[in-house]
C-alpha cells in the first residue's frame, strides 16, 4: 500500500498513540528503577537501551533494525531445535 499522506498528516494521526507509547515505556522504565534488587537479566535491559538508541539515530528503517535486534537469527536446523 502506498502512503499518499504528508509528513505533516502521518504525524497529526499518529501523535497521540506515539505519545501515550512514549510514556507507557517511561514509566515501565521508571517502575524497574525504583524496585528493589536490580534486573535479573541485564542482557533484556541491554537490548531496550539498544531499542532506543535505533530509535534516536535518524538513520530510518527503525522497525526493520528493533525487529531484528529482538529476533533470533536464522537457524537451518531450527526444526530439530525446536522439535517441530
Amino acid at each position: 500500500m502506498n502512503d499518499t499522506r504528508t509528513a505533516d498528516q502521518v504525524l497529526d494521526v499518529e501523535f497521540l498513540m506515539m505519545r501515550a507509547k512514549i510514556l507507557e515505556l517511561a514509566a515501565a522504565l521508571d517502575r524497574i528503577q525504583r524496585a528493589d534488587g536490580s534486573a535479573d537479566d541485564e542482557t533484556k535491559m541491554r537490548l531496550i537501551e539498544r531499542g532506543l538508541q535505533i530509535l534516536c539515530d535518524g538513520q530510518g528503517n527503525h522497525a526493520e533494525r528493533i525487529q531484528m535486534l529482538f529476533s533470533r537469527e536464522y537457524a537451518e536446523n531450527w526444526r530439530a531445535q525446536f522439535e517441530v
